[in-house]
Order: C-alpha cells, then sequence, then structure tokens
C-alpha cells in the first residue's frame, strides 16, 4: 500500500505539525527568535547556518551534480564502500517497497554515490535528486537529512518544512552516519520521499540499515584475525556483535562502533589487543583454531565473550617466527620475574620496569609462535 493509502487517521495530526513548523520557520528566519519548542534545536542550528551564508528560503535549489572529473574521483575512492552498501540497499528495497521512500549513499561530503531500487524517474522531484554525483551538502540545498546526518554523526528524521528552503520542504527524509573501522564518519544513508506523510519510524530502518554497511565495509578490509565481541550471555554472530580486526602480530586495525562501546574508547584505535584485554592475545588466536567462544577479561575487569574467526587456513604458518638471543633473554627474564612473583602478573611488571599491558604483549608473542 502506498504512502496515500495508510494512517486514515493521521493527516489531521501532520497538518497541525506542519502549521506549527511554518510558525517556528517565521519565528526563527524572520523574527531572529534562537529556538523554538516544535523544531529540534540542531535544526535550527542548521537554519541559522544557512542564514548566515546568505541562504534565504525562497531561493531556488539547483540540485547541480559535481564536475565529471570530481564524480570520477568520488566514485575511485568510494568504490569499496558502494559495494558493501549494494547488498543492504536490496533488502531496503523489501521493507520500504509498498513506499514513495527510496534510499541512496552519499559521501562524507553530501556527495550522492550511489541510488538504490524505487526511485520514480517521471516524477521530476524525486529525479534531480537520485542521481549520483549531485551535491546534496548543506552547503548546496541548505538543511537536509542528508547534512544533518554528516554534521551530528547521529540518526535523524527530517520532515517537509523542517528543511530550510522552501524547494526542499517537499521533502521527507531519515538518515544515518556510516563509519569505518577507525571511528571516521565516511558517508551517510538516506532513505527519501516526495510529498509523504511523515515516517519517523525509518530512523530506526535507516540506523540498523547503516550499521549493516559500516560493518561490511570494515570486513573489507584485510585482517589475520577477527573478534567478535557481545556480554556474556547475549546471542553472538548478528549485526549487534561488537568487531575487531587484528593483524598476525595482535594489532589493532580497526573495530565497529559497537566494539568502541563496549571497550569505551574513544579517538583513535589502541594499538594492540593487549591494551584492550586483561590476558595473553596468543589465547584469542588458540580460541580461533579450536573454533571456541569464551569469555575474556578487561582491564576494567568487565568481562566479554568473544569469538575469534581466522582469515587464513592456518595461522601458524602466517606467523613471523620469534629469533635472535635478545628476545630469548627478554622471555627468560619475564618468566622468571612471573615465578618470583608467584604468578602474580602485575608484581611481576612492577619488578620488570614495565607496564603489565606491555608485559601481556610480550607473553602473547611467546604464547602465539
Amino acid at each position: 500500500m502506498s504512502d496515500s493509502g495508510t494512517q486514515m487517521n493521521t493527516p489531521a495530526v501532520s497538518v497541525d505539525r506542519l502549521s506549527q513548523l511554518e510558525q517556528a520557520r517565521t519565528a526563527i528566519m524572520h523574527g531572529g527568535q534562537a529556538h523554538s519548542p516544535w523544531v529540534a534545536d540542531w535544526i535550527s542550528q542548521s537554519w541559522h547556518r544557512c542564514l548566515s551564508q546568505g541562504m534565504q528560503p525562497h531561493y531556488q535549489v539547483g540540485f547541480d551534480p559535481v564536475s565529471g572529473a570530481h564524480i570520477k574521483r568520488t566514485l575511485d575512492q568510494h568504490h569499496e564502500l558502494v559495494q558493501s552498501a549494494r547488498p543492504e540497499l536490496e533488502r531496503l528495497g523489501r521493507a520500504i517497497a509498498g513506499t514513495s521512500f527510496f534510499p541512496l549513499i552519499t559521501d562524507a561530503k553530501g556527495v550522492v554515490i550511489d541510488v538504490g531500487a524505487g526511485v520514480d524517474r517521471h516524477d521530476r522531484r524525486v529525479d534531480v535528486i537520485a542521481r549520483v554525483g549531485v551535491d546534496l551538502s548543506e552547503q548546496a540545498v541548505g538543511t537536509s537529512a542528508i547534512c544533518a546526518a554528516l554534521i551530528e554523526k547521529k540518526p535523524v528524521w527530517l520532515h517537509r518544512s523542517e528543511h530550510f528552503f522552501k524547494d526542499t520542504s517537499i521533502y521527507s527524509c531519515a538518515g544515518a552516519p556510516l563509519w569505518n573501522g577507525q571511528g571516521d564518519c565516511i558517508g551517510m544513508l538516506d532513505l527519501t520521499a516526495a510529498m509523504s506523510q511523515e515516517r519517523p519510524e525509518l530512523i530506526h530502518l535507516a540506523a540498523l540499515s547503516a550499521h549493516s554497511i559500516s560493518n561490511a565495509f570494515l570486513l573489507r578490509q584485510p585482517h589475520h584475525l577477527l573478534l567478535r565481541l557481545n556480554w556474556p550471555g547475549r546471542l553472538m554472530a548478528d549485526d549487534n556483535d561488537g568487531l575487531v580486526l587484528l593483524s598476525s602480530e595482535g594489532e589493532v586495525l580497526g573495530a565497529n562502533m559497537p566494539a568502541r562501546d563496549m571497550l569505551h574508547w574513544a579517538g583513535n584505535v589502541p594499538q594492540h589487543a593487549s591494551d584492550l584485554f586483561a590476558m595473553p592475545v596468543g589465547l584469542l588466536f588458540d580460541a580461533a583454531n579450536h573454533a571456541q567462544t569464551m569469555e575474556v577479561p578487561l582491564w576494567s575487569g568487565l568481562h566479554l565473550q568473544v569469538q575469534s574467526v581466522l582469515q587464513h587456513a592456518s595461522h601458524n604458518a602466517t606467523q613471523p617466527a620469534t629469533t635472535g638471543a635478545l628476545q630469548q633473554l627478554q622471555l627468560a627474564m619475564i618468566n622468571k620475574a612471573i615465578a618470583q612473583a608467584k604468578g602474580n602478573v602485575a608484581q611481576a611488571a612492577k619488578a620488570l620496569g614495565i607496564s603489565r599491558a606491555t608485559l601481556y604483549r610480550k607473553l602473547s608473542r611467546k604464547n602465539s609462535h
């Protein structure tokens, strides 16, 4: 059933809300009012940014594409992201097939890099934005779900008059950011329709789909060991899992946002798995060889269940050999310190003058060879 044939009791509510939004627009854009109870702060902030750049709501929006050379560079740069998104765009098509909404993907600057199915090319209002290379940034089209998701770094819903320009106030959009393994926003997923009833529930669908795309993009990154994380007692192997990628030496190559939340880190990715887990990292590789899921302690005292998956058939075959008298001497000193401390790793690390994380790192390298 199409949008026009659903929710028979909603038009009055929608009209009332649109009227409230128009009053808020007038108060903010013409009366100088900073805020309105009917408009989210991030929307009014975007309106003010547009006004400060000399834009006016009545200006015509051209929906202009970037240059051909720019499009080619952008598509080349984001080839992996587009390929990662394709399966999810197909799944999205099934969820929104009975509506006038369609999905598109932009890069981090708001330039469209892919468009899903469901676009009515006979409707010019839709056709002008559903094109690869169209610039949908705030500087080009004012307030939209595209720019909001990219600037606010969170899922958003934007309906009709919440857009800045009159030309774009026909659209309703749900948007959610896309992330790489280093925690950078690399683009966004947008669900858009023209002259639609309000569908704020699409925030959930956009966020879920964006999360799946981000995971797929992460897993295309070269790595040796994949760690799936979840809290003890939770089911594993779905898109809610934390994902951490490791090299053959235990170096952290990337992680998805749930993993960053579970492990409570912000900013740059930790350099080594021993900075995350209070155990010899070699045990994670051993667990992969034996297809085991285990509970792993964190330095905070919390525990996570971890499922290790090797990317290569033989972990040992690709592990670099540990050679050299100096390394052997280091291991001998570590073993002696631990024995003297009666197995107390923290005490042994203190006696050796190194951090506990460094000691575990050296032990993990020993156990992994």
